[in-house]
């Protein structure tokens, strides 16, 4: 799906917007007024963009500025997946091609264009995004929103984020965001573990990603259950009670999870199964257990597999050459470039 031009001026306004209310940390922490909790979030990143280098992401310019940005977000994207598909429509892009989703740093925009989709026959999502990467091209701040977070999932965010800034493959958005999903939750165990003084953040650590690795592996076979129900031919009444049946079955299994970290009913209560935030989800998930077969593949080290990745990225074909398969469940044939 080909972008108007006047959508690019909406993100060129609001990413100077972004630049332009961005102090440097330094000055911030400066500052009498900055808040202690706020100082401790910004001087953890510091250590966690050390940190990120030293497993061989690149750090340098990156998140050495704060941007006090308002609500929970700073970009809200939109997903739609066309009917009887749990795969999500891309949107073609300059330079990164295509991606799964839209953003808009007006919610009120994303909210017509999500509209405008559904008018069309599109089921959609809509998501709120607190932190984006502009893939190393550009000196990326922090954001209200991200150090808004507990000190656990701003460290996974800042270093899922520095994962783009070192790796881009165009075309590749089920790459690109399990890789940093997966090395994002992976680097934020070891950096708990590497700084913990007997608070038991890294046990934490361990249980939090461990435990989302379980909600993932629900959610993801939910998807294959989904996309098999619609490869069938079936009556739209029968596809549609089948659906629902395989929701409520998800939401008792994730009700049932064993959880700490968060409150498993809850969670089944508020999760989002229609098809195109699943979609997404599928996009930062589905490849979960191949990049954790790839470190096990270096003997669980993890700047190797960062190494690897970075000289992946220039062949022809990374994700075989890196994981050596192709999910390909819930992908149909790739859109093509306009």
């Amino acid at each position: 799906m080909t972008l108007p031009g006047c959508y690019y001026g909406h993100l060129a306004v609001g990413q100077a917007r972004l630049w332009g209310s961005s102090r440097s940390i330094e000055s911030v922490l400066a500052d009498p007024d900055t808040s202690d909790e706020l100082a401790a979030h910004l001087e953890l990143v510091q250590h966690v963009v050390t940190f990120a280098g030293e497993l061989g992401l690149t750090a340098d310019g990156q998140y050495t500025s704060y941007a006090e940005w308002p609500g929970n977000r700073v970009v809200t994207t939109v997903v739609a997946t066309l009917p009887g598909s749990i795969s999500p429509n891309h949107f073609w892009f300059p330079l990164i091609g295509n991606a799964p989703y839209k953003g808009y740093f007006d919610p009120e925009r994303a909210q017509a264009e999500a509209e405008a989709l559904e008018a069309d026959g599109y089921d959609t999502c809509l998501v709120p995004v607190l932190a984006y990467s502009t893939l190393g091209w550009f000196d990326d701040p922090l954001t209200g929103p991200m150090v808004r977070q507990d000190s656990s999932r701003l460290t996974e965010t800042v270093l899922h984020e520095l994962v783009h800034a070192t790796v881009f493959v165009a075309n590749e958005p089920d790459f690109n965001e399990g890789l940093a999903t997966f090395i994002g939750q992976e680097a934020a165990v070891r950096y708990a573990a590497a700084t913990d003084s007997g608070t038991g953040a890294a046990d934490l650590a361990r249980t939090r990603v461990r435990e989302d690795r379980q909600i993932a592996a629900v959610l993801e076979g939910f998807r294959r259950d989904v996309a098999e129900l619609y490869s069938e031919a079936r009556a739209v009444p029968d596809a549609i009670a089948a659906r629902l049946a395989l929701e409520d079955a998800t939401r008792a299994e994730l009700g049932a999870l064993p959880l700490t970290t968060r409150d498993p009913d809850q969670l089944a209560e508020w999760v989002r199964l229609n098809d195109a935030c699943q979609a997404l989800s599928g996009t930062y998930q589905a490849d979960l257990p191949l990049w954790n077969a790839a470190l096990d593949a270096t003997g669980g080290d993890l700047p190797a597999l960062v190494e690897r990745v970075r000289a992946a990225a220039d062949e022809e074909d990374p994700r075989t050459v890196l994981l050596g398969a192709d999910l390909g469940v819930l992908s149909g044939p790739k859109p093509d470039s306009p």
